[in-house]
């Protein structure tokens, strides 16, 4: 949704759409200014432009014998992929149709006419073609048409004939007068599309040359592939496994009826930063394109893929996220069918492997380890709250249990920003009241009753603030902390989030719960044990150590680790394992994430890092 009403707001200039989350609590708001020329700049705001000036045009034209509107903005960037989004009275079309046509062979006719007179290619020695002129380009194209016709009811692809010529009259006229008024943008843009030419002309030589190594004609499998048996490329798999040793045990665990296995040693060229010449010349790349049957470049047939499932198992480690990430960077710019159609699969290993007593389980991830450990914890458990008070048992006490984790992780995820003392005394019954100066003050008080040390009394202090704009009371908590100040704002945003909902919910719950004398235990018969606790706290830990005490854990870093009957039992066999689909559902959010993470220009990465490093979890240092 937030996917098109970006586009809206682009397309009809000035705009504005404001998006809101009431589940999730998040907000968008689409006010993009500048039509499909501010549509280009946003597209190319993680890359490096090759020319200041966006070619820009809004015009109409009757060539096609029906007026047609076509407003259409363009400029090149120094990658290696074309990106055009194609409009009809605002409706996408993905496949392109007559208006993409018009455009491509006006761009092909009118720049080619340039470099020629101006001689820009002659020292090249090359011939410039189309697949050249668009090498980098990114455009928006956006036309309006009376009763447009479309190859489906989905209105991917507009045939109506007479937009053909109207887009490739209008575009013509502007195009060649842009370049003549800005030689400077228009040199650069030719020294590139002559430098994409010698570029393809360099990957065809090379081409032909692994062409008759039998490397791209599928005349020879590769080595290092263990092939399935199955010849149905619907019924067919083929596993991408990170080093010989998974590669072994996979080869030793599979179904070789229909999983093949092509193990790949190190880490695999980053085609974004690569041209089409030096991609083919590398020998992880040749081996997978060999193995998928397919090509690729201008050669590339889907028709010719030697299987449907194509599964990516990469170890649980940085290494392990860091080849998958190249590995789908290379399908994605070289071969983005394969996931369009729904080939591509990431294998979900499991993280732990856990046993209690006779029983033994496979875990994903931590969340599954969690519950898992949280099941063990409160079998045959109980609180006694005080004394001669009935036991807190069965679902009672796990609904207490899960609140009590859910806080913890919310405050262990807000601690990242705000005070995490101030968080804890607020989950167990201090309330924060904005209403009015007077209820603030009170707030303040309480939090400095509950926070204040009095052998360390400057170690926090507080202030009542008011924010001008808003026009509400606020709280600001002053963390001494080896001399530094964090401060911690408490704001109406806060009080009235999901977040500070959860901590008052789990105060009314569990303040005044436990009295004296009141205890926890587990088991049954000679097997119960018991403990003496003094808050809520207490007992969740007592659970949960008494639950690692009967529990073993591995945790696995690598496939290597696990045999070959573990491999099959967890990752391999389809009744039992877990496959991700990798899908795209906005190109536009795609492209702008490859081009910043796997990119040449450091500055947006570094912005991505800053921006989203409280949000990492599970660094591997």
């Amino acid at each position: 949704l937030s996917k098109r009403l970006r586009e809206l707001s682009f397309l009809n200039n000035g705009v504005g759409i404001r998006l809101v989350d009431e589940i999730n609590g998040r907000e968008e708001n689409f006010a993009y200014a500048g039509g499909v020329q501010g549509f280009v700049e946003f597209i190319n705001k993680s890359r490096t432009k090759i020319h200041d000036n966006i070619f820009y045009s809004s015009s109409d034209s009757d060539a096609g014998g029906v007026n047609v509107t076509v407003d259409v903005a363009m400029q090149w960037n120094d990658g290696y992929n074309e990106q055009v989004l194609c409009f009809t009275n605002n409706i996408p079309q993905r496949d392109g149709g007559a208006h993409l046509t018009g455009l491509r062979a006006a761009m092909t006719r009118v720049i080619n006419k340039y470099i020629v007179d101006n001689d820009l290619a002659k020292r090249a020695r090359v011939t410039t073609q189309g697949d050249d002129i668009r090498e980098g380009l990114a455009c928006v194209l956006s036309v309006k048409v009376p009763e447009p016709k479309f190859s489906s009811q989905t209105k991917d692809r507009l045939v109506s004939s007479e937009v053909r010529p109207a887009v490739e009259d209008a575009v013509s006229r502007h195009l060649e007068t842009w370049l003549l008024e800005n030689p400077q943008d228009a040199r650069a843009i030719c020294e590139k599309v002559v430098q994409a030419a010698t570029a393809r002309e360099a990957a065809r030589r090379a081409r032909e040359g692994t062409r008759r190594k039998g490397l791209l004609e599928g005349a020879g499998l590769p080595g290092k592939l263990a092939d399935c048996q199955e010849r149905d490329p619907a019924k067919s798999e083929l596993y991408i496994v990170e080093g010989d040793s998974a590669g072994g045990s996979a080869k030793q665990g599979r179904d070789r009826k229909f999983q093949a296995i092509l193990p790949l040693r190190g880490k695999v060229l980053n085609v974004e930063k690569a041209r089409f010449d030096r991609l083919i010349t590398s020998e992880q790349i040749t081996t997978l394109i060999t193995a998928l049957g397919t090509s690729i470049g201008p050669e590339f047939d889907i028709d010719k893929l030697r299987y449907h499932r194509i599964i990516i198992m990469t170890d649980a480690d940085v290494d392990g996220a860091h080849i998958r990430t190249l590995l789908l960077t290379l399908f994605y710019r070289q071969m983005p069918e394969l996931i369009e159609r729904g080939y591509v699969y990431i294998a979900q290993p499991p993280l732990y492997k856990v046993k209690l007593g006779r029983e033994e389980r496979y875990l994903k991830d931590e969340i599954e380890e969690l519950a898992f450990m949280e099941e063990v914890a409160l079998r045959d458990a109980g609180i006694i709250p005080y004394e001669g008070a009935d036991a807190i048992e069965g679902d009672a006490l796990k609904e207490m249990f899960e609140l009590y984790n859910e806080v913890d992780k919310v405050t262990e995820r807000l601690s990242r920003n705000y005070d995490a003392d101030t968080l804890s005394v607020i989950a167990e019954g201090v309330a924060i009241d904005l209403s009015s100066a007077d209820a603030t003050q009170q707030s303040i008080d309480d939090l400095a009753e509950a926070l204040v040390d009095p052998a360390h009394p400057h170690l926090i202090s507080f202030d009542l603030d008011y924010d001008q704009e808003l026009n509400k009371h606020r709280i600001l908590v002053n963390r001494n902390h080896h001399g530094n100040i964090r401060v911690t704002v408490l704001d109406n945003e806060f009080v009235q989030s999901k977040d500070y909902a959860l901590l008052t919910r789990a105060a009314e719950t569990f303040s005044g719960l436990i009295g004296e004398r009141a205890k926890v235990y587990r088991g049954e018969g000679d097997r119960r044990r018991e403990e003496r606790i003094d808050d809520f706290r207490d007992a969740v830990r007592w659970l949960n150590s008494e639950a690692d005490r009967q529990v073993t854990k591995q945790r696995y870093k690598g496939l290597g680790e696990m045999n070959p009957e573990q491999l099959w039992e967890t990752t391999m066999n389809p009744e039992v394992r877990r496959l991700l689909r990798v899908q795209i559902e906005d190109a536009i959010t795609a492209d702008i994430v490859f081009s910043t993470l796997m990119g040449d220009q450091v500055e947006p990465r570094r912005a991505f890092i800053e921006e989203n490093a409280l949000l990492a979890a599970n660094l591997d240092v």
